[in-house]
């Protein structure tokens, strides 16, 4: 399985609403990069059962952001904000409002 950026940001996002072995084994997953292994042999638990629980886990991610889709609105957000900086007139005001909302994002 590829480590992928969006899942990542996913976890990121929604990590609070995770279950704790959830949240431990994905942190560990993506955040410490530990092999399958790594996470498994402190636990006495076999690899196949660590990626059973980040498969299981990333589901989960992604029926989150199917509901609340914060995700998408974020990138969405981003994207206009970066037409609307490419279209304004270079004011200061105009500058700092949109760097206030790409913080905000």
């Amino acid at each position: 399985m590829a480590k992928d950026l969006d899942m990542t940001v996913l976890f990121d996002i929604y990590e609070p609403l995770l279950t704790d072995k959830q949240r431990d084994t994905l942190d560990l997953y993506y955040n410490e990069d530990l092999s399958l292994r790594e996470i498994a042999d402190p636990e006495g638990t076999t690899r196949q059962a660590v990626m059973n629980r980040i498969s299981k886990s990333e589901k989960r991610l992604v029926e989150l952001e199917d509901i609340l889709g914060i995700y998408t609105r974020r990138k969405k957000a981003g994207a206009l904000l970066e037409t609307l900086s490419y279209h304004t007139d270079g004011s200061d005001e105009a500058a700092t409002l949109i760097k206030e909302i790409k913080e905000l994002l």
